[in-house]
C-alpha cells in the first residue's frame, strides 16, 4: 500500500484525522446502547481484557522500541530516554489519578478516587475512561509527530497502525461505559452522549502530542517512552483489575492474550 502521498501533509492535521477516527470507534463503541441495556458480565471482562492487550503491546511494538531506536540512531544510549520516559509518564498519570474525581465501573460511590467532589455518579464512570483516554490520543499524536523529523513511509505506517489498534480497543471501551450508564438509569440518547464525549479527548491529547514533538525534536523518544509508560499505568491500574473481576477471570487473560496477539500482528505485519 502506497503511502508516501500522505507525508505531504503537516503531521499535527494527520495526528489530528487519526484522533477523530479513534473517538469516532469510541462513539461508534457507545452506540450499542441503543441495542442493549446491560452487558454480559463474561462480555465485559473479554472486551476489557483485549482492550488491556492492545495497549500492552502497543507500548512496547509503536513507542518504547521506536524510541529505543531512534535514541541510538542519535548517538544516546536507548535505555535513556526509554526508562526516564517510561516512568515519567507513569508518574503524570499517577497524578491524575490522584487529582481527577472519577469512579470505576461496578464500583460504589465510597470507592471513588481523586479530590472528593458532589459530582454525579454517572459523570465520574465516564471521567474513569477519559482518563485511559489521554494516553492514548497522546501515543497517536507523538507517533505522527515523529513523522516531522523522519518523514518515512515506514514510520507513517506504524503511526496508522497505532491509530487502528487504539481504535479497535476503543469500541469495547466506548461499549463499557455507555452500557453501565444506562444501567445506572440514564437514558439511552445521555447515555451515548457520555460514552462518546469520554473519547473526546483523544483529539485533543493527539494534536498536544504531535505539536509538542514537532517543536522540540530532540524530546521524541522520551514523548514516546512517556505514552507507553502512561498506557501501562492504565493497564495495570484499571484495565486488568476490572478485567478480573467476578468468577470468569480466564475470560478476561485470553481477551489480554488475544489483544495483544493483534495489535503485535498489525504492527509487525503492517507497520
Amino acid at each position: 500500500m502506497k503511502l508516501d502521498w500522505l507525508l505531504e501533509y503537516n503531521p499535527v492535521l494527520l495526528a489530528l484525522f487519526a484522533t477523530l477516527f479513534t473517538w469516532g470507534i469510541t462513539a461508534l463503541g457507545s452506540s450499542m446502547v441503543f441495542f442493549f441495556k446491560t452487558i454480559n458480565k463474561k462480555v465485559l471482562n473479554s472486551m476489557l481484557g483485549f482492550a488491556a492487550g492492545v495497549m500492552i503491546a502497543a507500548s512496547f511494538w509503536s513507542l518504547l522500541k521506536p524510541a529505543i531506536e531512534m535514541a541510538e540512531t542519535n548517538g544516546t544510549k536507548g535505555w535513556i530516554p526509554a526508562v526516564v520516559g517510561f516512568l515519567l509518564g507513569g508518574a503524570f498519570l499517577f497524578l491524575i489519578d490522584k487529582l481527577l474525581p472519577h469512579l470505576h465501573i461496578g464500583l460504589s460511590m465510597d470507592k471513588a478516587e481523586g479530590i472528593k467532589t458532589s459530582w454525579q455518579r454517572s459523570i465520574l464512570l465516564v471521567l474513569a475512561i477519559t482518563l485511559h483516554n489521554i494516553p492514548e490520543g497522546l501515543a497517536v499524536g507523538v507517533a505522527f509527530g515523529a513523522l516531522a523529523s523522519n518523514p518515512d513511509a515506514g514510520l507513517l505506517a506504524g503511526a496508522i497502525v497505532l491509530a487502528i489498534g487504539i481504535g479497535l480497543q476503543n469500541f469495547p471501551e466506548g461499549a463499557a461505559v455507555s452500557i453501565p450508564l444506562r444501567r445506572e438509569g440514564l437514558s439511552r440518547l445521555k447515555s451515548f452522549n457520555y460514552g462518546q464525549l469520554s473519547g473526546i479527548v483523544e483529539p485533543i491529547a493527539g494534536v498536544f502530542g504531535a505539536y509538542l514533538v514537532l517543536v522540540i525534536t530532540p524530546i521524541l523518544p522520551y514523548a514516546l517512552s512517556f505514552a507507553a509508560g502512561a498506557m501501562i499505568f492504565v493497564v495495570v491500574e484499571e484495565l486488568i483489575p476490572e478485567s478480573q473481576t467476578g468468577n470468569e477471570t480466564d475470560l478476561s487473560t485470553l481477551g489480554a492474550m488475544l489483544g495483544f496477539a493483534t495489535m503485535m500482528l498489525l504492527d509487525v505485519a503492517l507497520g
